[in-house]
């Protein structure tokens, strides 16, 4: 059996400035890109997931509120004004207090 590891390339796009930063913290943990993402997946592998918390945002009682508040605009529930053009909504705006 031979017991020789083999290896691929894995290309993969990341934003520039996010492959730097990444690069730099990983040289000074005296690792390079290739390490780092192996250990990554090896770690993934290990556990049967992603090694990090991933979750969707949970929205708070203002977002609700004001999500709950924009359905009902939408749906004629709640009156609301229209514009032609935004010259048109700032000036009924700067005018709302007169």
């Amino acid at each position: 059996m031979n017991n020789i590891s083999s290896t691929t390339n894995l290309n993969v796009r990341v934003d520039a400035t996010l492959k730097k930063e990444a690069d730099l913290l990983f040289k000074n943990l005296g690792l390079n890109m290739s390490t780092a993402i192996n250990m990554f997946l090896t770690k993934c592998i290990n556990t049967s997931s992603i090694p990090f918390e991933i979750s969707t945002p949970k929205p708070n009682k203002n977002l609700k509120k004001a999500l709950k508040e924009a359905k009902n605009i939408a749906n004629g529930k709640i009156p609301s004004k229209g514009y032609h053009n935004v010259h048109e909504m700032f000036e009924d705006i700067l005018n709302e207090d007169q």
